[in-house]
This record gives structure tokens, C-alpha cells and sequence, in this order.
């Protein structure tokens, strides 16, 4: 297999065309790009009637550029599509979630447990006393109670603002504060790598300053590590869902009732709180989440391995998949624990017939060797997913060739967290797959290259990808501040959409993404901004100054690389090993280990404008080895110089 590998990643222009078998047993066929071309807003209504209103919109989208009503006046209830119905379909012993913890512990709940959970879970919220509107914060690890949590607010129409277990007590704070949120569900602690990490004593560290509006928190007990307890505040989830009734009809809510907050690193300091509301981005994830991964529910095991913390466990672990009745698989730990074949593993004991990750996994998975891979039975394998950042393609084909045999096709996927759910991704019955390229919109969804004028470039050349038209799941807003979102997303093209990415169209139509324009880094399919860690790495008290670059990296896509001058009584009183050391250990500590820097450089000065602005450029340029190119802005030539001797 080695051989043929090696002849396909030197063969450049391969296709990969469907199999006649599984273009027949396909979900969708090429028919449906001519629906939406023909009737756009047609073709979303039909998407959207596939969910269970409980009253019927009569109006598709209202569009005042740049915000959008989807279904408008229809009402329904996001939980109600991804539990009830299906139980009252007959489906309840349809097997919803397999879920295993990273020491082994295995539990199988069905769709009728899950909706008992989740009603149980409702009422246990509201005798708290939160409603329809209130904020609640999730601080979860990959547990079934964190997918519980999420819909019991979906339920109830609280909004969610799910925060990502590996982040700080500050991070975490800075959340709970601009939503405002009023209850917290957490976990005592996770397991992970083999040791527990705690996740109640991070919430105490964020809620012990006053000034927040957080009454209660609800605790999940799963590391059994010791913790403090705060009365009247503190109670623990197994002993209140024991106390609970399991009795709660959903309300009808409107389409447009805010669902969730999310929040995403931005080209400044502050993360942006993206709102989604109910029945367009359901209707959106319900369809992609079907037809991207030709979803068949009665007979597939479906395992995406995104952390609800982030957008995809949002669209494609909760939402998405629930919505259309699915059997997936739900694992709390790393990829690697106990050893690096515990993927390959899993995927074998639950017959895992769609596999949905990030390219950083396959890459890591690519240089630990195809030995773990072969030594499990991954013959369940009829669909492959990528998601986060554009996959190389000898990571492509890699994955296709030893974790899908050579005959699992591979999806693609491009979307982010503004877009909720899946924009260009191939639909594997009727794409001719091309490695490396995300390739086209996907139905109903509309797509340009452009430059910076805003002007389609031609095929093959560079430009600015945008969206042209509204879709379903796109964000409302941001948190709290309107005026941001429009001066973030559309001031630059007007009722166009700017993504942020850069791409290219080839001569096939097909789209290639080239990355970030913008200063956010894409770490692991994780967008990190440069402003949030250079502003923690300016708040250590060693710090005169500070730069941050992502260097390109070939395992996780981009790296963080911190470029810092050091106040004069620090310089020489400890090593730059030690040095270097502090401040990796700070920025972990500070923001969570996700933004810890690969390499961080104490250096006399930073390259600067005569204007004093800091060209990024050439410190990426230095980070990743290049020849520099033009520096005669520079006020100081010989500051690159002197930077350039400490990389050596």
C-alpha cells in the first residue's frame, strides 16, 4: 500500500468520482442543485418543513442587510426536533448516544432516556428560576450530561453559552460577564491523559470576585476530586434530577428566539460573542449534517470528535445529528490515551460508519504510523470527514487510502462559527472528490472569490472569500454590540459576507481555501487572535513588549510564535530558557493551553514602521525561515538582524 500511496501523492489533478453502488444508495442526488439554483428560498422552506413546526411560517427570509430573519413568524422548539419527535415516531430504543469515558466506562442511552434526561433537566432549571432569555454558562467536558444540558436550555428557550472545559477561570469569567449569564452547569472534573482535571475548582476561581449575576451552579459529579462547596449556590446534578419530574412539554418558541452564544477569537483582544437563533440554523444543520455525510439514521453510527466547546460539537454532536434521528458515538478523552490506538478502537466496537475530524488529527495520526491504524477493523467505514482548516492533500489521501481503505470518500468541509453550519463541502454521491479542495457550495448556499475592491477575480488567482447571499444559519449579531458585527463582517463588502478567509476558485469551480487574512490563527482548527495573546503575554510582569505570529506548523496547520522583549531587570536575572519557559507556562495558565506558544523568542526590539507599527510579516517571515522581503519601511534596519541571531 506504501507504494501505491507514494504514486498518488506525486499525481497531481486526481479525481475520485462516487462509486456507481454508493451513488445509487445516495441521500441526495445531483437533482437537488438544480432545486435551489431554480427556487433558493423554495429549496430552504422544503429544508426547513422537514422539521416539526408548531405553527407554520408563511415568510422564508425578511433580509435588511446585514441582518436576517429566517421563518419569522413560525414557532417551534429546537429540543422537541431532537428528542420527542422521534420518540413518538416509534424510534425511542433507536440507540442516540454511545458514550465512552477515557478510563473505559461505556453508558448507551437511547432517545427515550435522552428526552427523560432532558425533560428532567428542564425542570431542574426552571425551579432555579431560569427562563426563556436567561443566559446559562456550560463548562462541560464530552460527557452525555453536557448534550443534555445544551438541549434542556434549547427547551426551555434559555440561551446557552457553552465554554470550552480547557480554558481558564479568566476566560471563563469573561464569558459569564458579557452574557450575563445567571446559572452555571459544570463537572467536579474530567478525565484526560490519564489524570483528572478539575473543572469545579476553575468556576469557584471565576465566580469568587463579586460583580456577576451567576445564582446558582449546577455540578455534575465525574472525577470524584475533591472540591469546595459554596451552600445556597452549589448542588449537585444526580441529586437534583433524582428530585425531578420527567413531565415537560416543550413550548413553542419563535423561529428566531436566540438558541446560543458562542464565543470566537477575533482580530482584537476580546473574544466575539456569536448569536444564533432556532429554526433557520436548525434547518441548515439538520440538512447539511444528512447530506454531506449521506446520513442514513436507521442503519449508520456516526462519530464526529469535535468538543461541544466549540461550533462543530454545537452543529455536528448535537444539533445536526439529533435532529435527524442519529446513532453517534461520544468520547470524553484524547485521541492518544491510553495509547494511539484507541480511535481506531472505538470506531471498531461501535461499527462507526462515519468519521468526522480535524486535519491536525490526521496528520498527528499520519506520524505516529499506519500500524495503529491496521491493527483494528475499521471495515464500517463508509464516509470520511474533515473540518477546522483546509487538509493537505497528502493527508487527503492518506486518510483515504489507510483509514477508508480506498474506497471511503472523504468530505471536505468548510464552514465557521459565524456560519453555524456547513457552507462548501462535496456531497459524497454525487462529487467527484478532489483532495485538498473543499469544493463547491453547497446547495442554496452562494459564494464568491473576490479582491479587495470586491471585484470576482478570475479563476485560478488569489482573492477574499464572501458570501453573496443570505443563508439560514447565519449569526444575528454579535453579543452585545451590533455595531461590532456589522464593522466586522460587512463594512468591508457591503450586503456581502467577508469570511475572513482567503481562497481561490480553480477551472473546475472547484474552491480552495488558502487561510486567514486577518490576524486570527487557525491552531488545530481552533481560531486563536494575536491581540488575546500578546495581551497575555504583556499582563506578565517579565514583559516589556510583546508579538505574535502564527507560523505555519505540519501537524496543527498554524502555530503560535511569540516574539518578546523583556523589561531591563528581568533580562538578566534569569535564562531565556527560563525565560521562555514562564512565559509558554503564562499564556496556558491565562488563556488554557489550546494558546500556549510553540516557541516564544526573547528578542532586544521588534520590527517596526516608522509609523510604530509592528510588521507581522517579517516576524512570520523569520518564524518560518523565509527570505524577507521588502524592509525599507523599517525605522531600524538592524532589528531583524539582531532578531535573526536569537533564532539561530
Amino acid at each position: 500500500m506504501a507504494e501505491h500511496i507514494d504514486h498518488l501523492l506525486t499525481g497531481e489533478g486526481r479525481t475520485f468520482p462516487p462509486s456507481e453502488a454508493f451513488r445509487a444508495d445516495a441521500v441526495v442526488d445531483e437533482r437537488i442543485y438544480d432545486e435551489a439554483r431554480a427556487d433558493r428560498l423554495g429549496f430552504w422552506a422544503d429544508r426547513a418543513r422537514e422539521l416539526h413546526w408548531h405553527r407554520d411560517f408563511t415568510e422564508v427570509l425578511d433580509w435588511q442587510p446585514p441582518h436576517a430573519r429566517w421563518f419569522g413568524d413560525g414557532q417551534l422548539n429546537v429540543a422537541y426536533n431532537c428528542l420527542d419527535r422521534h420518540v413518538e415516531a416509534g424510534n425511542g430504543d433507536r440507540v442516540a448516544l454511545h458514550w465512552e469515558g477515557e478510563p473505559g466506562d461505556r453508558r448507551t442511552i437511547t432517545y427515550a432516556e435522552l428526552t427523560d434526561e432532558v425533560r428532567r433537566l428542564a425542570n431542574v432549571l426552571e425551579s432555579h428560576g431560569v427562563g426563556a432569555g436567561d443566559r446559562v454558562a456550560i463548562y462541560l467536558p464530552m460527557l452525555p450530561e453536557a448534550v443534555a444540558a445544551m438541549l434542556a436550555c434549547a427547551r426551555i428557550g434559555a440561551i446557552h453559552s457553552v465554554v470550552f472545559g480547557g480554558f481558564s477561570a479568566s476566560n471563563l469569567r469573561m464569558r459569564i460577564d458579557d452574557a450575563r449569564a445567571t446559572f452555571v452547569i459544570t463537572a467536579d472534573g474530567t478525565w484526560r491523559k490519564g489524570k483528572v482535571l478539575p473543572l469545579k475548582p476553575v468556576v469557584d476561581e471565576a465566580l469568587a470576585a463579586d460583580g456577576h449575576d451567576v445564582s446558582g451552579v449546577l455540578v455534575v459529579r465525574r472525577g470524584e476530586n475533591e472540591i469546595e462547596w459554596v451552600e445556597g449556590r452549589d448542588r449537585w446534578y444526580h441529586e437534583a434530577m433524582a428530585d425531578a419530574s420527567a413531565e415537560h412539554e416543550a413550548p413553542a418558541l419563535d423561529a428566531e428566539h436566540p438558541l446560543f452564544i458562542l464565543y470566537t477569537s477575533g482580530s482584537t483582544g476580546k473574544p466575539k460573542g456569536i448569536l444564533h437563533t432556532s429554526g433557520g440554523y436548525l434547518t441548515q444543520a439538520a440538512f447539511t449534517h444528512r447530506a454531506v455525510f449521506d446520513l442514513h439514521p436507521e442503519t449508520d453510527v456516526y462519530w464526529c470528535t469535535a468538543d461541544v466547546g466549540w461550533i462543530t460539537g454545537h452543529s455536528y454532536v448535537v444539533y445536526g445529528p439529533l435532529a435527524n434521528g442519529a446513532t453517534q458515538v461520544l468520547y470524553e478523552g484524547t485521541m492518544d490515551t491510553p495509547g494511539p490506538g484507541r480511535p481506531w478502537e472505538l470506531i471498531e466496537r461501535y461499527g462507526v460508519t462515519i468519521f468526522y475530524t480535524a486535519p491536525t488529527a490526521i496528520r498527528t495520526f499520519m506520524k505516529l504510523g499506519r500500524q495503529h491504524v491496521q491493527s483494528s477493523d475499521l471495515s464500517s467505514l463508509r464516509v470520511l470527514g474533515t473540518v477546522g482548516e483546509p487538509i493537505n492533500p497528502e493527508a487527503w489521501l492518506w486518510y483515504r487510502e489507510v483509514v477508508g481503505s480506498g474506497i471511503a470518500p472523504i468530505v471536505d468541509t468548510w464552514w465557521q462559527t459565524e456560519t453555524g453550519a456547513m457552507m462548501i463541502a462535496p456531497l459524497p454521491g454525487v462529487t467527484a472528490l478532489k483532495p485538498g479542495s473543499a469544493q463547491v457550495p453547497l446547495p442554496g448556499i452562494a459564494i464568491d472569490v473576490v479582491d479587495d475592491a470586491g471585484t470576482v477575480v478570475a479563476d485560478g488567482e488569489g482573492g477574499l472569500l464572501v458570501v453573496t447571499e443570505p443563508w439560514p444559519s447565519m449569526l444575528r449579531t454579535i453579543w452585545g454590540d451590533d455595531d461590532r458585527y456589522r464593522e466586522t463582517y460587512w463594512e468591508r463588502f457591503g450586503d456581502r459576507y467577508f469570511a475572513g478567509d482567503g481562497a481561490r476558485r480553480d477551472a473546475d469551480g472547484d474552491i480552495w481555501l488558502l487561510g486567514r487574512v486577518d490576524d486570527v490563527m487557525n491552531v488545530s482548527g481552533h481560531r486563536l487572535s494575536t491581540a488575546e495573546i500578546e495581551s497575555s503575554l504583556v499582563g506578565h510582569e517579565s514583559t516589556a513588549e510583546a508579538a505574535v505570529v502564527g507560523a505555519s506548523d505540519e501537524t496543527t496547520g498554524q502555530a503560535v510564535v511569540a516574539f518578546v522583549i523583556l523589561k531591563s531587570r528581568f533580562a538578566d536575572a534569569q535564562s531565556l530558557e527560563e525565560s521562555e519557559r514562564t512565559l509558554r507556562a503564562h499564556v496556558a495558565s491565562d488563556i488554557g493551553p489550546i494558546a500556549r506558544p510553540r516557541q516564544v523568542f526573547i528578542v532586544p526590539d521588534l520590527p517596526k514602521t516608522r509609523s510604530g507599527k509592528i510588521m507581522r510579516r517579517l516576524l512570520r517571515d523569520l518564524a518560518e525561515g523565509r527570505d524577507l522581503g521588502d524592509t525599507t519601511t523599517l525605522a531600524d534596519q538592524g532589528v531583524v538582524e539582531a532578531i535573526r541571531s536569537q533564532l539561530r
